[in-house]
């Protein structure tokens, strides 16, 4: 006799599975994005009056990354570094400069303001993503977007990592955030889309609060 499991095994390909994921996964995303505006307005402005008196120029910030099918995105962030970064970044040590080029990061970089340091270390700085994750084209969880530049890290992996939408957090944040290397991140993005659910959705976005409470690898 075949059992009902059976017969949704049946009926209920893998094409079918991935495509039920996609729609509740977008589903949440809209509704995750709706009520984290609405609840985190008040925050929204307090970092507003934060960065404003912190320094001078604008209080959000928007840059250009990769996306799904490498399209380029605008990604908005609060500002969290001086408005003369670029300048600030030309008079880099040699030494400065290639640690950036190898990491895309800097230890006690001297562009992040005072009260960027915080919106870095709490992931505050992050929350205007909720407007791209609103729009379409970031998700709640999926590889952090990146910049033309770093797609030479992902070698091979670069046309699978376009596969997907980039996402607010995902398993790298979850999982040590800065405190891994360029290689581990690629690795634990790739782990992240070959083994894709709702329920690694959940425990990454559980891991990721964890992370960020206990101030964990926090740039």
């Amino acid at each position: 006799m075949i059992s009902n499991r059976d017969l949704l095994k049946v009926g209920f390909s893998k094409d079918d599975e991935k495509y039920l994921y996609k729609v509740c996964k977008r589903i949440f995303d809209i509704i995750a994005s709706l009520i984290g505006i609405i609840v985190l307005l008040p925050i929204f402005l307090i970092l507003i009056i934060l960065v404003k008196l912190d320094s001078k120029g604008p209080v959000f910030f928007s840059h250009n990354r990769l996306g799904k099918d490498a399209d380029i995105i605008k990604i908005y962030k609060f500002r969290s570094m001086v408005v003369d970064a670029k300048e600030v970044f030309d008079n880099f040590t040699d030494a400065q400069k290639e640690e950036f080029r190898i990491n895309f990061k800097l230890d006690n970089d001297p562009r992040i303001t005072k009260v960027g340091h915080i919106l870095r270390k709490t992931s505050l700085d992050e929350l205007p993503q909720l407007l791209n994750i609103l729009i379409g084209n970031m998700s709640v969880v999926g590889p952090r977007p990146i910049i033309e530049e770093e797609v030479e890290k992902y070698g091979i992996y670069s046309k699978k990592l376009f596969t997907v939408k980039a996402g607010l957090t995902g398993f790298w944040q979850a999982n040590g955030r800065s405190e891994t290397t360029y290689e581990e991140r690629v690795d634990m993005d790739m782990y992240y889309i070959d083994n894709m659910s709702i329920w690694l959705d959940i425990k990454i976005i559980f891991q990721t609060v964890l992370s960020v409470l206990q101030g964990k690898g926090a740039v």
